[in-house]
């Protein structure tokens, strides 16, 4: 079993998964425990948006399989981001 991932370590992980591109997060002021992640250019121009619950991005496998899910949504809009697979 994979030991569950702190905030810190998700965000990390998030930041790399969306190359060359930037990664925001911030959890909104409401508290549910829930991130948003927003992927912009270097014109901080946003690509895209996502919303993840602390569920899915303290739980390894669930965060990958989110971050391949928006990572696709970003490709299949004509954007080419690096390689990238889930650190283990």
């Amino acid at each position: 079993m994979t030991a569950p991932l702190r905030i810190n370590e998700a965000l990390l992980i998030a930041d790399r998964a969306f190359k060359p591109f930037k990664c925001v997060a911030w959890a909104p002021q409401d508290g549910n425990g829930e991130l948003s992640l927003t992927v912009i250019d270097r014109t901080s121009t946003p690509l895209g948006r996502t919303q993840i619950p602390s569920s899915a991005y303290t739980d390894p496998m669930q965060l990958e399989l989110l971050l391949k899910e928006a990572r696709t949504e970003l490709s299949q809009e004509g954007y080419i981001l690096q390689s990238w697979s889930m650190p283990h």
